[in-house]
């Protein structure tokens, strides 16, 4: 199953719980990689968390409207068209890890140009990303504690492409460690997908806000690894979208409430210590 994510701006789509199969706009059926090919977007420390000592973290934030309804869709392989790794730490860190004159973005280019990968501060403009000195293939971004933030992904191309994100090694949609294995947030061909937060509900996200890494969401929930604080994860798998389903629906139909909603498979809130 996966969900599609709709809000008063634009449709947004989103792929989620393949908790055995499903994915979240709405969900799908999807062919599951075997378990010794599933790179996991992290339980264990990557080269751009391990790179330099985290003085931020992504904290659970407040609740913001995020929508998603759930579609059927496919994975046309169970290998990732792209899998990549965005650092983050604060300004001086991050400017000592680019030295003088480093390469600047405002976007990656993912899944060989179709979809362009970009970070968000609260008032919707891109964070600049620098080319760390030692590491050809990483970029790292300065964060400001306290700040929120979104990742966006903008689909150039007339494929469709499932999303699976992963915050300081942790999967957006249910809070556990990322894996190739969960499911993600559809993203239609043209399409773009605002994420906004650690989902809650279907209904609701808890906001990404730059944190001290004690705050950090990763800290303070059973299933967070503190070594991955400081790195954000997107994998992309092409999809196969039923005709009925690849465009939104402008009527689409409103979320139900839910008479168990403990047993839906979203993020569990942190546990703050004392």
């Amino acid at each position: 199953m996966i969900h599609r994510l709709h809000r008063s701006r634009f449709f947004r789509f989103t792929a989620g719980l393949v908790a055995g199969a499903a994915l979240l706009v709405a969900c799908s059926q999807i062919p599951q990689a075997p378990r010794n090919e599933s790179a996991a977007l992290s339980a264990t420390p990557s080269a751009a968390a391990a790179a330099a000592p985290a003085q931020l973290g992504t904290q659970w934030g407040e609740g913001i409207e995020s929508k998603t309804r759930t579609v059927n869709a496919k994975r046309l392989s169970a290998q990732p068209d792209e899998v990549a790794l965005l650092g983050y730490n604060e300004a001086s860190t991050v400017r000592r890890e680019a030295g003088n004159n480093p390469e600047r973005r405002l976007n990656l280019q993912l899944a060989q140009g179709d979809v362009e990968w970009s970070v968000l501060d609260e008032n919707g403009r891109p964070l600049p990303m620098q080319r760390a000195r030692r590491s050809s293939d990483t970029f790292r971004l300065a964060g400001i504690e306290g700040a929120r933030y979104t990742l966006r992904f903008r689909n150039l191309s007339d494929r469709s492409y499932e999303v699976i994100a992963t915050v300081d090694g942790l999967d957006v949609l249910n809070g556990k460690p990322g894996s190739l294995r969960n499911g993600g947030y559809v993203l239609g061909p043209q399409q773009v997908l605002d994420i906004e937060g650690f989902r809650k509900s279907q209904s609701e996200v808890a906001a990404f806000r730059f944190a001290a890494p004690g705050r950090a969401y990763a800290a303070n929930t059973e299933t967070g690894d503190v070594r991955n604080i400081g790195v954000i994860g997107a994998a992309l798998f092409e999809l196969e979208l039923p005709e009925a389903q690849r465009r939104p629906r402008r009527n689409a139909t409103p979320v139900q409430p839910s008479a168990f909603p403990a047993d839906e498979a979203f993020a569990p809130p942190p546990r703050y210590r004392k």
